[in-house]
């Protein structure tokens, strides 16, 4: 691969320049992000680079992860690793709360979390300097310049994985092709997503014969999981109710889902909804709303109880999607009905349930075109329509077609996963050999 970051473009050379001096800067971040509680007081210092481990003896892989779907993403590929590999352990990087909480709660053995530092070059040194670790893997569109000129100038193996770029993201990098080049030219495989994504990455830096089409590891990632007593508490609680789970819904989303709700109610009186909102600390704001209109809700954050009276019920905690999408054959998924983008539908699609989403889906196109080709979701414009759909896939067995079908699509994604695995491999393989 060309050495492009031993003679890096005048602007990489003036922003790694910069960031030796950003520090006082990145500093006042951090103190403003803790005041607004975007920040975790007792890891402060892990932003800055300082670990709060030991690093493990022998071969070490880092993983780093953007978001929260990101980072579930990776565990069944970490925990491929660890069964491949006995005596590696794996250091996972994220840069949100959110995302710590719930993959501190789900990492296996050998797995250590750290907080991700911040793009400057003091704070990279040092969390380079005490982890070394044998090899570098970004997901999605993570692209931190100092963070991957600084590995690739210590010559750590860096993967790309499960790489996303937007057309509107590729406009804006284009402005920065010489930043940008180099450091997609710093890895030594890109594994994109689509062939979208692959076509955007090779313009941006030619030459680079190192770009291929996987899939989205999203699409093979393990079933959610859940408690199941809580599972059977509530199933126990709802009965014989008819059930609907609107998921990762966003502002605005909730009052379209109750009008559709309110329709559906025509038809099967005792219909219960659930909404499981995509940022679970807006529950409370939701509830009050929902009962300023009239509806009688019960919200989990407080403890409330679904009782014979409860219409919609708030599910607004984190790490629990997996128990709603278990109990409800039917699900909405959120930011489609507004413009975000959408929402992953293999995670519904692995557990049985259903699915229903809007017009909005650009973040996850190939996705729901597989599902749509075969008849595996229904997509939606408003409130009358979705009622429309809940009302037909009230009926167990049209519900449970679809389910299938999803199913289906699901069971023929195996392929990114191994492949992942593969290239990972043969990288740490071909270091051993150098070493």
């Amino acid at each position: 691969m060309d050495s492009i970051l031993l003679r890096p473009s005048v602007l990489l050379s003036l922003y790694l320049f910069l960031t030796d001096w950003f520090v006082p800067l990145a500093n006042r971040k951090l103190l403003s992000r803790l005041k607004q509680g975007k920040e975790d007081p007792n890891r402060l210092n892990e932003r800055r680079g300082i670990p709060n481990y030991k690093r493990p003896n022998g071969e070490l892989i880092w993983f780093h992860a953007a978001s929260v779907g990101e980072s579930l993403s990776l565990l069944e590929i970490i925990d491929s690793i660890l069964e491949e590999r006995p005596l590696t352990n794996i250091l996972i990087t994220t840069g949100t709360k959110t995302s710590a909480d719930l993959i501190s709660a789900r990492i296996s053995a050998r797995t250590i979390h750290q907080y991700i530092p911040i793009d400057v070059r003091p704070f990279v040194k040092t969390f380079l300097n005490h982890w070394k670790p044998d090899i570098a893997i970004f997901t999605e569109s993570e692209l931190w310049p100092c963070l991957i000129a600084t590995t690739y100038s210590l010559k750590i193996p860096l993967i790309l994985l499960n790489a996303k770029m937007s057309k509107k993201s590729f406009l804006r990098w284009r402005w920065i092709k010489g930043l940008i080049s180099g450091l997609l030219r710093s890895f030594d495989i890109i594994l994109a997503q689509d062939i979208q994504t692959a076509n955007y990455l090779s313009k941006l830096s030619k030459p680079n014969n190192n770009i291929i089409v996987t899939g989205s590891l999203k699409e093979n990632a393990k079933p959610l999981p859940h408690d199941e007593q809580t599972r059977i508490a509530f199933t126990k609680k709802i009965g014989v109710r008819p059930i609907w789970l609107a998921a990762s819904t966003h502002e605005k989303e909730e009052e379209i889902v109750a009008q559709a709700h309110s329709i559906a109610r025509r038809f099967s009186r005792r219909l219960l909804l659930i909404i499981a909102p995509r940022h679970p600390s807006r529950g409370p704001q939701i509830s009050a709303k929902l009962i300023n209109l009239g509806w009688k809700v019960s919200l989990r954050s407080r403890g409330d109880e679904i009782d014979g009276f409860t219409e919609i019920y708030i599910a607004d905690t984190l790490g629990e999607m997996g128990l709603w999408y278990r109990i409800s054959p039917i699900s909405f998924l959120g930011g489609s009905l507004v413009p975000i983008g959408g929402h992953n539908p293999y995670e519904p699609a692995a557990l049985g349930s259903a699915i229903i989403h809007g017009p909005h889906i650009t973040k996850a196109i190939e996705a729901y075109s597989a599902f749509q080709t075969s008849k595996a979701s229904l997509e939606i414009q408003n409130s009358e329509q979705l009622s429309g759909a809940i009302i037909e896939l009230l009926n167990p067995d049209k519900a449970a077609l679809m389910a299938q079908a999803a199913w289906e699509v699901c069971s023929k994604k195996g392929e990114t996963l191994s492949t992942a695995l593969n290239e990972i491999n043969r990288i740490l393989d071909i270091r051993e050999v150098d070493l």
